[in-house]
């Protein structure tokens, strides 16, 4: 059953949502680490759905055995994931984490340290963080809100999170659990299969068009004649995101309608 029956149409933070979810379809037992709102409420829809041994975290050190609202306290606790047994998971393949990104380019280079050349830069950001090791050892998505050309650019200032391109450069080790399996963002949702692994749209939210995606894109994406929709949410899935995962609306915020 689609989510225009019998219930308000879903909103295009509610398409991203399902987005974030499906990057987690049948995962199995691995530890799902969403950045960001629409992400995180993303990552419990899987849980609640098509991925329930997905395992989650309260966002510090334990491993959490319900699905609680954004912002509310879990209130069954699985397990304790001190920072090294995490640190063990990623290290071993066994999180998908989704992360953000200030820049990212065509081959899926990904920056969130500084804006402008490293020896002088004009903005300071977070940092390298965990991005190489993320990279190189589990699958990493990205979520981008705001598709702009100032995200996605021909070349990122400066590499963190390590792109098809650089893994393959480096050599088998490095390549050979590197995988990036989707880029969602507020126009579409993007991945990398194509002969030479650059970024390709593969699907538009309901609204979006090809052409707007790619004026807002600071390089040449792989673009088919005709780009199918990201899937609707069912009616189920619109009533745990805003009754259960989400009541206070707040994917709104970070995709406005």
């Amino acid at each position: 059953m689609s989510g225009s029956t019998g219930t308000t149409p879903a909103t295009r933070a509610e398409y991203c949502v399902v987005a974030c979810a499906e990057a987690w379809r049948d995962a199995g037992e691995v530890l799902a680490s969403p950045m960001g709102t629409v992400p995180t409420i993303g990552a419990r829809l899987a849980k609640l759905t098509f991925s329930p041994d997905l395992l989650l975290t309260d966002g510090e050190a334990l491993l959490i055995g319900d699905v609680p609202a954004v912002g509310r306290k879990s209130q069954v606790v699985e397990g304790w994931l001190p920072y090294r047994q995490h640190l063990s998971m990623t290290a071993t393949g066994r999180r998908h984490v989704m992360m953000g990104a200030t820049q990212i380019d065509r081959h899926g280079n990904q920056n969130i340290s500084c804006i402008g050349d490293w020896a002088a830069p004009g903005r300071q950001l977070l940092g390298v963080r965990g991005a190489p090791l993320n990279t190189l050892n589990n699958p990493t998505s990205y979520w981008i809100p705001r598709h702009s050309a100032r995200v996605f650019v021909e070349r990122v200032d400066m590499v963190c999170g390590v792109g098809y391109d650089r893994a393959a450069a480096a050599g088998p080790a490095a390549a050979r659990y590197h995988r990036i399996p989707d880029v969602i963002s507020n126009l579409g949702v993007f991945d990398f299969e194509t002969s030479d692994r650059t970024m390709r749209l593969r699907s538009l939210h309901p609204g979006a068009t090809a052409e707007q995606v790619a004026e807002a894109t600071g390089f040449a994406l792989t673009i088919a004649d005709e780009v199918p929709y990201t899937r609707e949410p069912t009616c189920e899935e619109l009533r745990l995101i805003r009754e259960v995962i989400d009541p206070k609306g707040l994917r709104e915020r970070e995709v406005p309608a």
